[in-house]
């Protein structure tokens, strides 16, 4: 279940005897290796308490929209924003309806309405209920609109009746759950990613370097792993480890990172240069520690080499995604780097935003194509990774077209 690594889940319990089932299915997601974080309705409550849920998850459970100790920050965005899934389960017949609806009347249906993650829903209802044109209706929209529904299973239920409408069991929700992150869009695709900063040394004990976590690039390797590609990640020095089954070539400098790329991007279908590359380094390294008694010292640069132009000037190139980290007129320099560089995709980021870009957990960015453009509104990296990766599948995938709500150019 290594699929479910790392993952963030955010798990919805609603009004229903089956909530209890929702202990067992937190112990299960947790062992599976995701992270758990529970908003539970007021009825949920009345079957099942907060402090069970928190004692399981290791996380305070969250039930009010309006929390005074949360909301100061937004807590409730924030949460929309941590999830990779939104989980309900149990989904009674009522958050069916407020959800098809649109309505954003308490934490959960908020959150759903706020969060760009995909929603999973788990009904669980008497088989009368489950049965009721108005039922099915709001499962119609549900299911037009985009929501996963998991279930219902058929059986026995706790009001005597039998037919459809008992939740599926744990076991079968988190196969289910993990299923979500398993993709093929780009299965038989070797994506060579760089990421991270590069360091340019002065010295043995200095550098020169850029402000980069290395986080997007390593969520651009694990949303493309769900994808189904092989994934080669060149990075630079960062506190991160690698997701799994990623190969990871650990480089420190620009050079490193340039040779590496330039050896692996003939033996790929996809190159992603996310790396924040030092643009200049030393003309010579001292091979002692410089001293610090001049007021005053000049080190002589240079270029380094262009890692993602040459890639994208290779006989036989790879499809080649480079990225545009601007403090200004982002589009006018993302427009450029995409043109003189020959690329076919750039992703252009404002890391002059407050909350997102450099070493948040947050982004928001615009891929741009020559023929077109499209915003991605802030989410956390791993998702606008996800829909990166999903963009790039698309486009190199001719029996695939893009669908994003949010298009201009």
């Amino acid at each position: 279940m290594h699929r479910l690594t790392n993952k963030q889940v955010l798990l919805g319990i609603t009004g229903g005897i089956a909530a209890y089932k929702s202990a067992e299915l937190s112990r299960l997601l947790i062992e599976a290796g995701a992270t758990v974080r529970v908003v539970m309705t007021q009825a949920a409550q009345e079957f099942i308490t907060p402090l069970t849920m928190q004692a399981l998850t290791g996380n305070p459970v969250h039930t009010k929209l309006l929390d005074p100790s949360t909301e100061a920050g937004m807590g409730h965005i924030e949460l929309a924003r941590w999830a990779d899934i939104i989980l309900i389960a149990p989904a009674s017949a009522n958050f069916m309806a407020r959800l098809a609806q649109g309505r954003g009347d308490d934490l959960l249906t908020t959150l759903c309405l706020a969060s760009s993650a995909p929603i999973a829903i788990a009904p669980a209802m008497n088989q009368a209920m489950w049965q009721d044109a108005n039922t099915q209706r709001n499962l119609k929209t549900l299911q037009d609109d985009g929501k996963i529904i998991m279930g219902p299973a058929h059986g026995a239920q706790a009001c005597g009746d039998i037919g459809p409408g008992r939740m599926l069991e744990p076991a079968e929700l988190l196969t289910l759950t993990a299923n979500q992150f398993e993709q093929h869009a780009l299965s038989g695709k070797h994506l060579v990613i760089t990421a991270g900063p590069t360091r340019e040394a002065i010295d043995p004990v200095r550098y020169i370097t850029n402000n980069s976590s290395g986080k997007m690039g390593y969520a651009l390797a694990e949303a493309a792993i769900e994808a189904g590609a092989k994934v080669t990640l060149i990075s630079g020095p960062v506190s991160l480890s690698p997701p799994p089954r990623v190969t990871l070539e650990a480089v420190v400098s620009a050079q490193q990172m340039y040779e590496s790329a330039l050896r692996l991007a003939p033996t790929c279908d996809i190159f992603i240069a996310s790396a924040a590359v030092a643009d200049y380094s030393p003309l010579s390294v001292a091979p002692q520690k410089i001293k610090s008694a001049p007021d005053m010292m000049r080190i002589a640069l240079k270029r380094t080499l262009d890692i993602v132009a040459a890639v994208a000037a290779l006989p036989d190139k790879p499809y080649t995604v480079g990225f545009a980290a601007e403090t200004q007129d982002l589009m006018s320099y993302a427009q450029n780097k995409l043109k003189n560089k020959k690329l076919d995709m750039i992703v252009a980021n404002d890391v002059s935003a407050k909350g997102i870009g450099f070493d948040s957990d947050d982004n928001a960015v615009t891929l741009i194509w020559p023929e077109r453009s499209i915003n991605l509104e802030q989410a956390s990296k791993r998702q606008i990774a996800r829909q990166i990766i999903t963009a790039i599948s698309q486009q190199t995938n001719s029996t695939k077209k893009i669908n994003y709500a949010k298009t201009s150019g």
